[in-house]
């Protein structure tokens, strides 16, 4: 592994077996507030990274988280949570993950995963190893360049391969970890805070929120229904009495209640003026 800085051992904690209870939490707390730091130095190439997924996604094509161990666990569960927050169909956001941990030294595995998830052109890949080294990760890219994707490697070591492979780099160094070579602790951290940018601002730029609002969560459990209400009750100002009128002429979509109560108009026509916009509402007040 050529000593990359995920495996180093922090020399000042091999007494860690044996400090008190109190201590250990303390020590891991303060490891931990390092990280939104780390993330926050890797601003613009990871801003950078968005821009261009977005662009992938506006031409129909899918967001594909690729990893393998931590990171591909991570991965996996950023991928489900997108469609119930944002409404997006479940084949939009995906992650391919290597499914046991042997797999991970297995270059032609991750190529052959890839190939498997059919990636095209107008996909984006986000490859994530916290060492930047990780051969099933690299495999997988490898796979995705020759067809044509796009392709963004989340990495916590400096100089990595897989930063020298793809499109858009995102380096995030957050340094040994207090278990050494446990990268599950501080490198997991960052990256779960990296995903949670893109997925997120990705769905703000293609309009799945209005405002800080989420407008096209579904509303398929009494506690979405409460929210969906909540959130046309912010969007909108309007009485409670309105909102659940509004909500039940829409069949319970958030979206069309603002539309309908903020313009004006009835369900239907709030409907086909989303319709019409691509189901962005701030752009269907905008344009009738």
């Amino acid at each position: 592994m050529d000593d990359p800085v995920t495996e180093r051992r922090i020399e000042a904690d091999s007494d860690l077996d044996l400090r008190g209870t109190l201590e250990l939490v303390e020590l891991v707390n303060d490891a931990d507030a390092t990280v939104a730091a780390a993330v926050r130095a890797a601003s613009a190439p990871l801003a950078e990274a968005v821009d261009a997924i977005v662009e992938r996604l506006v031409r129909g094509g899918r967001l594909v988280y690729v990893g393998a161990g931590t990171s591909g666990r991570l991965a996996a569960v950023d991928a489900a949570e997108c469609p119930s927050t944002f409404g997006v169909d479940s084949e939009r956001v995906v992650a391919v993950v290597a499914l046991e941990e042997g797999h991970e030294d297995d270059a032609g595995a991750g190529s052959a995963a890839l190939a498997s998830a059919r990636i095209g052109a107008d996909d984006a890949v986000v490859a994530l190893s916290a060492s930047g080294r990780t051969p099933w990760v690299l495999g997988a890219v490898e796979s995705a360049l020759a067809a044509g994707a796009l392709t963004v490697g989340v990495a916590c070591a400096a100089d990595s391969p897989l930063a020298a492979t793809v499109d858009h780099p995102v380096t995030v160094i957050v340094g040994p970890e207090v278990i050494a070579g446990s990268t599950r602790m501080k490198a997991g951290t960052a990256q779960k805070l990296v995903l949670n940018t893109i997925s997120t601002i990705a769905m703000v730029r293609l309009g799945k929120t209005f405002g800080n609002l989420m407008v096209a969560v579904a509303a398929l459990n009494e506690k979405q229904r409460a929210r969906a209400r909540r959130t046309v009750e912010l969007a909108t100002g309007a009485a409670e009495a309105d909102v659940d009128a509004a909500l039940d002429a829409a069949d319970g979509d958030a979206r069309v209640a603002i539309v309908s109560l903020l313009a004006g108009v009835d369900a239907a026509d709030a409907r086909s003026r989303l319709e019409r916009n691509g189901g962005v509402v701030r752009r269907s007040l905008e344009r009738p």
